[in-house]
């Protein structure tokens, strides 16, 4: 089976950087379609809203990275009992994290009691800080590479330094050759870099050219948002980030304003990258911000919070 589709209620397209109880309750639950494909060898991406869920199926169980939201456990439980063809696939032996935003691990709580999670180090010091209970927690947690050796292929999560935030970590399923990239990677549209969350600009385009000089060709790659890509598609997203990070580097050395630079936009090339959550003037003034190291002023709801989703 290549492709599946269950039915699944979901948080609506909206978003809230705010995590608390009473906007969950506010959010409006609405039927919509979650989307298992087959990506390659063991591996399966669940596309519903929020962030992307990449799933490994096999002789030893199911192992998953990242979850959504709590209120689509069950759902997301209909799907890998779908992809693992077997009731035993709901609950997942492992589960990874990419990052400690909600729309990636709002489901911990609902999983961590039969999965064991593992995250880098700050993305359990995050979760802690924000009052998750102790069963959302990573259990496992590493600072630069960790290796799970899980339906005949080594499972290997390697950090990224200060890209989306300070905690990323990128899964290679070594052999599928798949790689989950969390929210290091928005296919086709600008990024959310968290930089009050110890993500930057520079960092992000360090740690993706990296792993271009280092993937094989014809990978497959899951973006945390975004359809399923290729290293073209990733090459394309660098080249995107860099040429604006030179682009706005210019216009601060030359005095303007973060308003200034918004207001003279991005090339023709780049100009429907805003169409999505991040908007051109406001990944502008990311960039702006991450360069001359003015955290703290973006007051925006970013959606990764446990309030809301996007796709």
């Amino acid at each position: 089976m290549n492709r599946i589709r269950v039915r699944s209620l979901v948080l609506a397209a909206l978003w809230s950087g705010i995590a608390s109880t009473p906007v969950l309750a506010q959010q409006d639950f609405s039927a919509v379609e979650i989307e298992a494909t087959h990506v390659a060898g063991s591996v399966w991406m669940l596309v519903g809203s929020g962030g992307n869920i990449g799933v490994s199926s096999g002789p030893d169980g199911v192992l998953m990275v990242d979850d959504q939201f709590a209120p689509l456990a069950d759902r997301i439980r209909d799907a890998l009992r779908e992809v693992g063809q077997s009731e035993e696939a709901a609950e997942p032996g492992f589960l990874l994290n990419t990052h400690f935003h909600g729309d990636h691990t709002g489901g911990n709580a609902e999983f961590g009691e039969a999965s064991t999670i593992v995250a880098h180090t700050n993305v359990r010091s995050r979760l802690v800080a924000g009052g998750s209970p102790d069963e959302a927690l990573p259990v496992v947690t590493f600072d630069e590479a960790l290796s799970i050796h899980f339906n005949g292929e080594e499972i290997r999560a390697f950090h990224i330094p200060n890209g989306h935030t300070d905690g990323d970590a990128l899964i290679y399923f070594m052999g599928s050759n798949v790689l989950h990239m969390g929210d290091d990677f928005f296919a086709g549209r600008f990024p959310f870099v968290d930089i009050d969350n110890g993500g930057s600009v520079e960092g992000l385009a360090r740690g993706i050219a990296g792993v271009l000089d280092n993937v094989p060709a014809d990978i497959r790659i899951i973006p945390g948002h975004g359809p399923l890509s290729s290293v073209d598609d990733l090459r394309t997203y660098h080249r995107m980030i860099t040429e604006t990070i030179a682009m706005v580097r210019g216009k601060i050395a030359g005095g303007m304003s973060s308003e200034q630079v918004q207001g003279e936009g991005v090339s023709d090339e780049w100009a429907e990258w805003g169409g999505g959550f991040i908007s051109t003037e406001r990944w502008l003034d990311t960039v702006y911000r991450s360069l001359s190291g003015a955290a703290g002023g973006e007051n925006v709801e970013h959606g990764h919070g446990t309030g809301a989703s996007h796709r």
